[in-house]
């Protein structure tokens, strides 16, 4: 990543691993902590010249290509103090680690990047922890309140491809979760269109409509549960079960389980509000979802890789105890 200063012009040179991107989506990681509102105004201001000329922020740049960027003014600056602890250095449990790709277990509770309210999130506490690395950007994403495999490109070689990958439904993402209430079937097919809008609060939110994108989750039952310590606090049935995406929409397995009456326990979104308040008394105090299995071929040595992550410690003692509760 060149080297920047945000109170002087710079010129810069568009390296060949940084072919393809959005300019915009380029300034953006460039000019570390700028907001993206204020780079798509300098863009359409004319201030940004792409080989000496006007751009736009959709354009693609190309090795070679020449950038100019103007000095950088925004509202007040950040003192070094405040920008470490913006994003303070975290080390995360690694689950493989070579020279073009990062898998990390991540904790719930973690947003995987900055923006909309969060100050930072995964990526930028492991760019802080490695500042010596040229490149770690996002293959994809994890909600903040879900668990699990979170891959990381260190090269974008490896980003491309496996964005490649992801457009053909590649890599198998294969999740655990919980229901409250209970599928009647072993294996359920569910293919309803989701559809993404705004809630009230101004909150990303997903329904199934017609008028959504297309998605298909593959959810088998692991295991039914009921006994005297859920109906103590008032709940009849829970249902554990693995979801497969074979399609990729934001919160797809979230809806299309609330969509069949099943909704995930502790979803603060999407769940059962009654029904999570009950399970706090049990210990449970996040939402059930974890990424626990990626099958996938390395995105540069074609390498079969299937890779896994065991259920958090919470989680488990959960399962423990409906273990323990007379089973359906």
């Amino acid at each position: 990543m060149p080297t920047i200063s945000k109170d002087l012009v710079n010129h810069l040179t568009v390296a060949e691993e940084d072919a393809g991107q959005r300019l915009d989506n380029f300034l953006i990681k460039t000019l570390k902590g700028v907001p993206k509102s204020h780079i798509q105004r300098i863009i359409r201001a004319g201030e940004v010249r792409l080989n000496k000329k006007r751009c736009k922020p959709t354009d693609r740049i190309a090795g070679g290509d020449l950038l100019r960027i103007p000095p950088i003014r925004t509202a007040a600056k950040q003192r070094p103090s405040e920008m470490q602890a913006a994003a303070p250095a975290r080390l995360f449990d690694i689950v493989y680690e070579d020279d073009a790709l990062l898998v990390i277990n991540k904790p719930a509770g973690v947003a995987v990047h900055g923006g909309s309210g969060v100050s930072f999130g995964v990526i930028e506490q492991i760019r802080r922890a490695r500042p010596e690395a040229r490149y770690l950007e996002l293959v994809h994403r994890l909600d903040k309140d879900t668990s699990g495999l979170l891959m990381i490109a260190k090269k974008r070689s490896a980003l491309v491809k496996l964005h490649e990958a992801i457009r053909n439904d590649h890599p198998k993402k294969i999740y655990l979760a919980l229901g409250v209430g209970k599928l009647l079937q072993d294996k359920i097919h569910v293919k309803l269109p989701l559809f993404k809008y705004t809630g009230a609060q101004g909150e990303k939110m997903v329904r199934v409509s017609e008028n959504g994108q297309s998605a298909h989750t593959i959810f088998r039952v692991l295991g039914r549960y009921s006994g005297s310590v859920l109906h103590q606090i008032g709940l009849s049935d829970l249902t554990y079960i693995e979801a497969t995406l074979k399609t990729g929409r934001t919160h797809q397995i979230r809806v299309h389980l609330q969509s069949q009456a099943c909704p995930i326990a502790g979803d603060e979104r999407y769940g059962d509000y009654q029904a999570n308040k009950r399970l706090q008394k049990i210990g449970l105090k996040r939402m059930f979802l974890h990424a626990a299995e990626l099958h996938l071929n390395h995105p540069l040595t074609d390498e079969p890789l299937k890779l896994s992550a065991p259920l958090p410690q919470e989680l488990q003692q959960l399962m423990v105890m409906l273990a323990n509760q007379q089973a359906v």
